[in-house]
């Protein structure tokens, strides 16, 4: 059986990196088998070996390189069409975005896998069974994970590290490391299970090395985690903030009635006390469709149902009349209404919030999955909302994936909001995924990030991961909390380590080639 899969092509180029590939979206949320990936990469790593051991006789009259592209091509395929499926949902909002469907789940896998492609083809030729080959693995599907949520406007989405958010104790280390670090790190350890197919004497030390490194990262965690608790109770200053989540249905707001219906709902959900000193954070897509001078107009129902001690942090649509831009913006007011902030979202959605090349496909009729033809503008640097003790970085809907935005913040940040409209990908695996993304931001900037999403989980989650109270996609309702405002300079700040890691599997690679 083992030698008629081998003698394959069709088996060991296309069908079984396709399987390995989509069984992948086990390993993230809501599934969690982490364990899984710990076959996929040595799997995987052994179909390269074999190809590239092969090619000098069966493969010699064939395209050799081709094939290992092609490995790497249909696991990327797989990856993301069960990974990204969810995607082509928010097209269904919009009829005449339908016919667009069948497009979305196959061009976005095809285009996304493109990337392990070309990691399986520039690896592929040196890959053997050896340690030298095991680093430069390591390098180059690290690096391409890397150039994947960094060149053009990336998508950071699924990393291997993500595979971690449930065991919190694990990815403590991401606050020294960083993201793309413990991702490099993550793709060792799943990988690790190869080195016992070796032909080397000390291949069960090597692999005992990995195990204890994986222990050592529960070790330290578990360590940070208890330390953590003790430093939080030390902690004197508090803010009490109300997640509130509507499950408002995904639909576009027309008429001034629908706000008002809308506005007394979302008070309804809040419960407000006149008496307490409260921060209401409402998701974004309550208000869709409607620009904030169409709110002002009901200025007096805020003003009736909140008090001087509430500020107000949702999600709305803004006009800058001086350029005649439009932006989806995230904005914090009083109970009158006025805008204390604003904070315009910088890393918009390619077709979602924004046409690329759009005099092109406006030609077509092609417009952004939002409300209305034009495109939202992107939004310039901005700094922290901060109030009294208060620094808040915001970030709206999938800005909580790129790292890069909590990394540049200012090192007094001491919140991160995170308002999101989850309506869009229904009842799939996409709001639960989506979540996970929020624990990693968390932990890198050792902050308490509260999160507030439409049909998605809304939940508190403290600076070390952990998920305090949380609302699950249906559920209605609000969740309160006293947060610590913790101020520190414990904060990843860049991807030294991670370029270090490289470095160091270059080394591995080429000085060790022959010798190992």
């Amino acid at each position: 059986m083992l030698n008629k899969i081998l003698n394959s092509r069709k088996i060991l180029v296309f069908i079984i990196p396709f399987l390995l590939g989509s069984l992948s979206v086990f390993s993230f949320q809501p599934f969690n088998i982490t364990l899984i990936n710990f076959l996929i990469f040595p799997i995987f790593f052994l179909i390269l070996s074999n190809i590239n051991k092969r090619s000098k006789n069966k493969y010699r009259k064939k395209p050799y390189l081709k094939n290992l592209f092609f490995v790497g091509y249909f696991f990327g395929i797989g990856f993301f069409l069960s990974g990204t499926y969810w995607i082509s949902y928010s097209l269904t909002f919009d009829e005449n975005l339908g016919v667009l469907i069948p497009f979305s789940i196959i061009l976005i896998p095809l285009c996304l896998g493109l990337f392990f492609g070309v990691a399986s083809l520039f690896s592929g030729p040196f890959i053997k069974n050896d340690y030298s080959s095991f680093f430069l693995f390591c390098l180059i599907f690290s690096l391409i994970d890397y150039l994947r949520g960094n060149i053009l406007s990336g998508f950071p989405w699924n990393l291997w590290s993500y595979s971690w958010s449930w065991l919190v104790e694990i990815i403590q280390i991401l606050n020294p490391a960083g993201l793309y670090a413990f991702n490099s790190i993550s793709i060792a350890l799943f990988c690790s299970p190869v080195i016992l197919f070796f032909n080397n004497k000390y291949k069960y030390f090597v692999f005992s090395f990995f195990l204890l490194t994986f222990f050592s990262f529960y070790i330290y965690g578990s360590y940070k985690i208890n330390n953590n608790e003790e430093i939080l109770r030390d902690v004197k200053q508090t803010v009490n903030v109300k997640i509130i989540s509507p499950n408002f249905d995904m639909r576009y707001i027309h008429t001034d009635q629908e706000i008002k219906e809308t506005i007394k709902k979302i008070v309804r959900y809040s419960d407000p006390d006149q008496n307490k000193e409260t921060i209401f954070i409402w998701p974004e897509g309550i208000f869709a469709g409607v620009y904030f001078e169409d709110l002002k107009k009901f200025s007096d129902v805020f003003n009736k149902s909140f008090s001087k001690k509430h500020l107000l942090i949702f999600g709305v649509n803004t006009q800058d009349e001086s350029s005649d831009k439009f932006y989806n913006s995230l904005v914090v007011s009083n109970n009158k209404l006025e805008i204390l902030y604003r904070y315009d979202k910088k890393k918009l959605v390619p077709f979602g919030e924004f046409i690329p090349f759009h005099n092109f496909f406006e030609k077509f009729g092609l417009k952004k999955i939002t409300y209305g033809y034009g495109s939202f503008s992107k939004g310039n640097e901005q700094k922290n909302f901060k109030l009294d003790n208060l620094n808040i970085l915001p970030l709206i809907c999938y800005e909580i994936i790129f790292p890069k935005l909590s990394q540049v913040a200012e090192k007094k940040t001491n919140m991160i909001v995170n308002i999101s409209e989850d309506a869009w990908f229904g009842n799939s695996i996409g709001p639960h995924q989506h979540f996970s993304k929020a624990i990693f931001r968390s932990i890198e900037n050792n902050t308490y990030l509260i999160r507030s999403a439409n049909k998605g989980i809304s939940a508190f989650i403290n600076n070390n991961g952990k998920t305090i109270k949380r609302l699950e996609p249906n559920e209605v309702g609000n969740i309160e909390l006293d947060i610590p405002l913790v101020n520190n300079d414990l904060k990843n700040k860049n991807d030294l380590i991670f370029f270090v890691l490289l470095f160091t599997y270059t080394i591995i690679f080429f000085v060790f080639r022959n010798k190992l």
